[in-house]
């Protein structure tokens, strides 16, 4: 890589790329008819291929009318994707195909089994090994695999259908194997359900008749601790001693009530005879139908002591006599209140008397009560077991009966049916000649077109430099131009040949021990000296000079960057540090000082891939430090060029001399080099024109003082005074 890179960014020139196209039309027209034309004999003269579709339905088939007691549709799963991709599977399963298989006798026919007619070139091919011998493969494996390869089975998109689709050479025959792998579906589908339906039975008799035993077992289990813990039932269907206890429970309440009505009556008549009270308020006293009687004599002699006092003294013998009768009546009164009392009295007693026997009859109920509870729980247990065993007992032979009766009339419907009647086919879906001819010569014409175009695009013709970047080529540079008088714009030009002449003569005239220096005519009335001199006098004048920078071009290309390899090692053998940076394009400089060209290197240090600690490499023959050309992206590279001018100030100052190979540059592309104390040397082999033109134009254009250095006649065995030999 030189500082002006070869691969300098460069454009598409489309118009120079497409004209590639019309430049060669007569070839593309060509191999697009040959194409064409192959495409369509193939699709001629190709055996025709009949297709024929079976289409299926996957869902429940079960009527409403003949669904089991106690389900409903909802019961039954959703027929999702899943679903329909379970039956393709099922459908193109070598069992159903080897069913159908054998039913239709396939494996005698030629189109199912290559080994019944195979052709001479067949037989050919398997001989030398390039074809398997279908006859290691077992006759019927041999079927299936041809069956595979015609059969295509797969869901309709975005409903419940499943297509089953096969191809033949005969038509018919298509049809009836679709037709026949649907049916064997359909019956593999009824022979599961029946083969389902069947171990139901047989699962369900032996249950059945085992369950009857344990339930019957269990309801004696339950009846037998009944009768022992002695838990007799009620009504309600309670224990017997819960039922009493509530009963007495009722009774006690009631007579507890009576004995307080009573004792509060005979307290009511007793306050009433000690106070001297009438007996009309108290109930039990108007209830008596004596005391009734005394009353109403009572106010009958009260009357008629009130009609006679009217006419007759409080002290008539009559009316006294009345006096004396109605007290001796109200004595009658009270004397049957205090039997009264007496009766209620013995009333409450005897209420309480009943009340405390009750009471203990009671307390007695709830021991029992109590022990009952306990034993209730035992005797739940067991009956909730039997009641389970015989609710399963029910459901197994519900199941049963219904199983058995689907067995019986040999109805079991199965979940998909055939949409239609599978038709013949009556035209080939292969070869369509039309769309493979079509496709043939327009792939053919693309491809030709793209070939075209990609042979243009690497050959180069149809690059050009890209806006605003120099490229010009080295062998355009070294190129004379021809021409026959010259111009008044080719004045200076003729004036740069008289100079070339000049510093071709110098350069014969010189020796290896000095070269005698050549004026060179520079524009603008400059003159220049230029010298050539060998390896050694470089590597003292740059030692002499005192030099950082060392910047060689070689206009001759590879062969010339060994000059500065050798001024390099020259200067690190005399004691210097030195450094050379290998700027060529192939990394002609580095690699006979490296053990390979895959080191990183200037290149990863512009594309800020790597540092200066992992570019900089030993020499392997010196003391002296090189940087490679790199393994990075030129052209990533070259877009950080102006990084150029830090990175060699970074190493002038960490090393006594920088020798820079920059390959076959010219002025403008080593101007990010160049900085105080540089040497500028032109390495040559041979002085001819191309070595003379760079000359020239580096003294145009700003270096005077550029020298000429060979590296002919070198001897690396010959060291300088005051350093070791290099390798």
């Amino acid at each position: 890589m030189s500082v002006q890179s070869a691969a300098a960014d460069v454009d598409v020139d489309l118009r120079q790329l497409f004209a590639s196209l019309a430049r060669n039309w007569l070839r593309i027209v060509l191999v697009t008819l040959v194409v064409t034309g192959l495409a369509f004999a193939f699709a001629w003269l190709a055996t025709p291929q009949y297709k024929a579709v079976a289409k299926l339905e996957i869902g429940p088939r079960e009527s409403v009318f003949t669904r089991p007691a106690g389900s409903t549709s909802d019961d039954k799963p959703a027929t999702d994707e899943e679903a329909v991709a379970t039956e393709v599977q099922i459908i193109s399963s070598p069992d159903i195909l080897k069913k159908v298989a054998a039913d239709l006798n396939l494996d005698k026919l030629p189109e199912f089994d290559e080994a019944l007619r195979m052709s001479a070139l067949s037989r050919a091919l398997v001989l030398v090994g390039l074809k398997s011998d279908p006859f290691d493969i077992p006759p019927e494996e041999r079927v299936l695999n041809a069956m595979h390869d015609k059969l295509n089975v797969y869901g309709v998109e975005k409903s419940r259908v499943i297509a089953v689709e096969f191809s033949s050479r005969d038509p018919k025959l298509a049809a009836q194997v679709a037709d026949a792998i649907a049916q064997a579906y359909l019956a593999s589908k009824g022979n599961a359900k029946k083969e389902s339906n069947t171990a139901a039975t047989g699962f369900l008799g032996p249950e059945i008749t085992d369950l009857q035993n344990r339930v019957k077992e269990a309801e004696a289990k339950v009846a037998a601790y009944r009768a022992q813990s002695d838990l007799l039932m009620g009504g309600n269907n309670s224990v017997l001693a819960t039922q009493q206890l509530s009963e007495l429970s009722t009774e006690l309440s009631r007579v507890r009530a009576n004995r307080a009505a009573a004792a509060a009556t005979a307290d009511s008549v007793r306050k009433a005879l000690q106070n001297g009270g009438t007996l009309d308020s108290v109930p039990e006293v108007l209830s008596s139908e004596l005391i009734q009687r005394l009353l109403e004599r009572q106010v009958e002699l009260r009357t008629n002591i009130a009609d006679l006092s009217t006419t007759l003294l409080d002290n008539h013998p009559r009316i006294r006599a009345l006096k004396s009768q109605l007290a001796d009546l109200e004595g009658q009164i009270r004397n049957e209140g205090q039997k009264i009392l007496k009766g209620l009295a013995t009333q409450a007693q005897t209420a309480k008397a009943r009340e405390d026997q009750l009471v203990e009859e009671v307390n007695q109920l709830k021991a029992a009560s109590a022990r009952a509870g306990e034993q209730q729980v035992q005797l739940d247990a067991l009956q909730r077991d039997a009641n389970a065993q015989r609710q399963q007992l029910e459901s197994y032979m519900a199941s049963y009966r219904e199983a058995a009766s689907r067995a019986d009339r040999n109805y079991l419907p199965v979940d998909a049916r055939l949409l239609s009647k599978v038709q013949v086919p009556t035209e080939p879906y292969f070869p369509k000649i039309g769309p493979i001819t079509g496709a043939a010569a327009a792939a053919s014409l693309l491809l030709m077109a793209i070939g075209t175009l990609l042979k243009e695009l690497f050959s180069g013709r149809a690059m050009r430099p890209a806006a605003g970047v120099r490229f010009e080529p080295i062998e355009q540079v070294a190129m004379p131009v021809p021409r026959t008088e010259p111009t008044a714009a080719e004045a200076e030009d003729e004036d740069i040949g008289v100079a070339e002449g000049q510093i071709r003569h110098s350069a014969a005239a010189t020796d290896t021990e000095a070269a005698e220096p050549a004026e060179v005519e520079a524009p603008e009335g400059r003159r220049s000296r230029l010298g050539e001199i060998d390896v050694d006098k470089a590597a003292q004048k740059l030692i002499a000079s005192g030099a950082s920078r060392a910047i060689f071009v070689s206009p001759e290309g590879d062969e010339a960057a060994a000059t500065a390899v050798l001024v390099a090692r020259e200067v690190s053998d005399a004691g210097l540090r030195v450094l050379l940076l290998d700027l060529t394009a192939s990394g002609a400089a580095s690699r006979p000082m490296l053990e390979s060209g895959l080191f990183p290197g200037i290149t990863n240090l512009l594309a800020s891939e790597a540092q200066f600690s992992d570019v900089i490499h030993p020499d392997l023959y010196s003391d002296a430090h090189v940087i490679p050309v790199g393994t990075a992206d030129p052209v990533r590279a070259m877009r950080a060029a102006d990084r150029l001018p830090i990175i060699m100030q970074s190493l002038t100052t960490a090393y006594d001399l920088v020798v820079v190979e920059c390959g076959p540059a010219d002025a403008q592309g080593i101007s990010r080099l160049v900085g105080d104390g540089t040497e500028v040397f032109l390495s040559m082999l041979e002085a001819d024109d191309e070595v003379t033109q760079a000359a020239v134009k580096l003294i145009e254009n700003g270096y005077p003082d550029v020298t000429l250095v060979t590296p002919v006649g070198h001897e690396p065995g010959n060291p300088l005074p005051g350093r070791r030999s290099a390798a």
